[in-house]
């Protein structure tokens, strides 16, 4: 499998994002998530009192596989660098 990080990553994101929405009124994942979720952490800076969390959600899950892409290149790369 070419991109496996990046389907980790994706799983990791939606698991995420499937967790907080079963469980949001818990402090524990209601944490867990605003610390793992990068988009959540810059929409206060916007003073956002209403965000939309179908909108989180997908931005969460798109952050997670970026990163996961990005460890796939990296990955590639340095394997042909060393070839």
């Amino acid at each position: 499998m070419r991109y496996k990080y990046t389907f980790i990553l994706t799983i990791i994101g939606a698991a995420l994002c499937l967790i907080h929405y079963i469980g949001h009124e818990y402090d524990p994942i209601y944490l867990l998530f605003y610390s793992l979720s990068v988009p959540a952490w810059f929409y206060p800076i916007f003073t956002y009192t209403d965000v939309n969390p179908l909108l989180l959600y997908f931005l969460t899950t798109l952050s997670w596989t970026v990163m996961g892409y990005v460890i796939d290149r990296f990955s590639i790369y340095r394997q042909s660098r060393s070839q």
